[in-house]
């Protein structure tokens, strides 16, 4: 400082006006939110509670600064009302010097922005252009946008089972669950495995994913179970039969037979016809080997007849040989 000059306090230095004894003090807070090295975080349309001690006299006044706001405040209950014009929010001091304010952030006749704001708490009404004429703190808040939050538990999944022919019994995850068609809820959303069963079909299994909320549609198309034969006989050539229907000559293969049981015949002139009951395993060729039996001799059929002794009677034919031989001795005679 240069001879003649003259001291002029900084009036953003918070703290006491050095021309003035009064105290005054922010001793509390009571907030919504939270409390930051910084001072307050709280969201708008929370409420802030601010108290303190001043025994500079009767009130303190309050106003506010931030982010689109006039530069010398506005009252935090009215921030139309602008501080440098008289809007302060005025507060009472007790007997015990004791003041408290709660701040509703979303009753101030407007709206507050996202950002930083300065609370300046004087104990007469000064703006902050004029803060050397008072003693003043201020307590920093920031307020950010509220937000909202669903905790929804997830949805359950389901399938639609169903098969062709209906009636397959249905596994789950290797869990029994019921017979086609069926409709089957209340599964978490993830990938199964679905095994299809029916008695004369093959089995079948597929991976099955479902999401939340979803109805998953399966349809199974089963394929019959089949299995072969090889049949032989001795000797071969035997005609074979499957279930009365002629299926080739020995030795042959019968493939594709269904399941469930049939019936097969070998035939073949001069031997005994043979039937054996079979079933077919799924996917296995079984060999039948048969060796068949002559027929009996007396059942052996009969020679034919010679041509004269079929046009001639017996008797018919012995009197004949009589009188060729009566007529041969005759010619000797002679």
């Amino acid at each position: 400082m240069w001879p003649g000059d003259q001291y002029k306090p900084d009036p953003m230095i918070a703290g006491k006006n050095l021309s003035g004894p009064a105290v005054l003090i922010i001793a509390l807070l009571l907030l919504a939110g939270s409390v930051a090295a910084s001072g307050i975080r709280t969201y708008t349309g929370d409420e802030v509670t601010i108290s303190g001690y001043s025994t500079g006299g009767p009130y303190v006044y309050l106003f506010l600064t931030g982010p689109n706001l006039p530069e010398n405040g506005v009252a935090l209950n009215d921030i139309s009302q602008r501080a440098d014009q008289g809007g302060f929010t005025r507060v009472s001091v007790e007997g015990d010097d004791h003041w408290t304010y709660t701040w509703a952030t979303n009753s101030i006749n407007g709206r507050l922005d996202e950002g930083t704001y300065t609370i300046w708490v004087v104990d007469v009404p000064s703006d902050r252009s004029r803060l050397m004429e008072a003693d003043y703190q201020t307590i920093d808040v920031t307020l950010t946008k509220p937000f909202v939050t669903v905790d929804t538990p997830p949805q359950n999944a389901a399938m639609d089972l169903q098969s062709v022919p209906d009636g397959a019994a249905v596994s789950v995850n290797d869990r029994y669950v019921g017979q086609t068609p069926l409709p089957y809820s209340g599964l978490s959303p993830g990938t199964y495995t679905v095994t299809f069963s029916l008695a004369g079909y093959q089995d079948l299994s597929t991976r099955v994913t479902v999401a939340g909320g979803e109805n998953a549609e399966v349809v199974a198309n089963l394929r019959p179970a089949t299995g072969s034969f090889f049949v032989n006989s001795t000797p071969s050539g035997a005609r074979v039969l499957l279930d009365g229907t002629g299926a080739g000559y020995t030795p042959v293969v019968l493939a594709n037979v269904s399941a469930g049981n049939h019936t097969v015949t070998l035939e073949k002139d001069g031997y005994l016809s043979v039937t054996r009951q079979v079933s077919p395993g799924f996917g296995m060729r079984a060999p039948i080997d048969v060796v068949l039996e002559p027929l009996p001799a007396t059942t052996a059929p009969l020679p034919p007849p010679t041509r004269a002794a079929a046009l001639v009677p017996a008797p018919a034919a012995a009197l004949l040989v009589i009188a060729l031989g009566i007529v041969y001795r005759r010619s000797r005679g002679r």
